[in-house]
């Protein structure tokens, strides 16, 4: 694949790490052998996955002339922190319209990525109501900045389009470079699945290296049949922006539903019980909304058998460990 062609920022300082998970591995006691892909430690304001697609992103922004980013998310989004973050770096204003997908959740004296946003001198927040057209949302706000002499970007919720998506199609490249020079094979990789752009770009990615290693996600917010096709479409897009030959089918998109419990950014106990076992057995931090949820998936997964034993699994961990913080209540049961 030729990134060379796409205008990319350069955030990235080499490639995170793929580490052992033994202490994990032997807790679950099933015979699977875990492995972690560090992107919680991309750099960044508190680090995590959404500085590989902004390196796309804010680089189309900044071609394009852009002097004021405009972004969505939910109301601790990891995402929005991250696009505050490099616009900060950048010398671009932030704007940000946050969904309150949970009825009463934001609170502006939140800790967690709220009290961030304060930090990287967001510009302005609007909150609007859960199941809000955000695209729309995010028009009126930047042509009221257009209006006042700005020349507004919008970046889509999660950078999850085909242009922040080839962040990860990078990913997937890099991962299959590390196994080779590491000797090591991998037999799965499971990742957080939400607005996509992860999931499809690793799919891609797979795809354009020839890796072969399957990939499922384990969905946060949506039921597995419209997560899929989402997921799809996106990776589809993708491959055909890296002019990817062969394309991509539509049976190597899995992904799992039952571990979002309740709805997006509602606690489960398994979420709950998947963070405190990163934590206490491997000294990693997970967040309770993407990466938590994730890693329960993954964890019930190796204890029902899903994977052979024997099997080497990697989890891609996309960070998001500042939103713990909004949610101590939630931990200190």
């Amino acid at each position: 694949m030729n990134f060379t062609k796409f205008p990319r920022r350069n955030y990235l300082q080499g490639s995170t790490p793929i580490e052992s998970l033994p202490s994990l591995s032997k807790a679950l006691g099933a015979g699977v052998n875990l492995f972690v892909k560090r992107d919680d430690l991309l750099p960044g304001a508190g680090g995590g996955n959404k500085t590989r697609k902004l390196e796309f992103c804010i680089a189309d922004a900044l071609a394009k002339k852009a002097n004021t980013i405009i972004t969505c998310g939910a109301v601790q989004s990891n995402h929005a922190r991250l696009t505050a973050a490099w616009s900060a770096k950048e010398g671009l204003d932030c704007h940000l319209i946050l969904e309150e997908r949970v009825k009463g959740s934001y609170k502006q004296e939140a800790s967690g990525n709220n009290f961030l946003f304060e930090l990287l001198d967001v510009k302005s927040i609007g909150v609007v109501a859960g199941g809000s057209d955000m695209t729309a949302e995010m028009g009126k706000k930047a042509d009221e900045l257009s209006a006042a002499g700005k020349k507004p970007y919008i970046i889509p919720g999660g950078a999850s389009n085909p242009i922040g998506a080839t962040g990860y199609a990078v990913c997937a490249e890099e991962t299959m470079t590390q196994l080779n020079d590491m000797r090591l094979v991998i037999n799965h990789i499971v990742v957080p699945s939400g607005s996509a752009g992860t999931h499809a770009g690793m799919v891609a990615g797979m795809a354009g290296v020839n890796g072969n290693i399957p990939i499922s996600g384990i969905n946060v917010s949506r039921t597995k049949d419209v997560q899929e096709e989402i997921v799809y479409e996106l990776a589809v897009e993708t491959a055909e922006r890296l002019e990817v030959r062969g394309g991509i089918n539509r049976e190597e998109i899995v992904c799992f539903d039952q571990y979002v419990g309740p709805g997006y950014s509602l606690p489960t106990d398994s979420m709950v019980e998947a963070v405190k076992l990163f934590a206490r057995t491997e000294a990693i931090l997970l967040d309770p909304v993407y990466s938590g949820k994730a890693a329960a998936g993954l964890i019930d997964l190796v204890r029902n058998n899903h994977f052979p034993k024997g099997s080497n699994v990697m989890f891609l961990h996309t960070g998001g460990s500042p939103a713990l913080y909004a949610y101590m209540d939630t931990f200190r049961q």
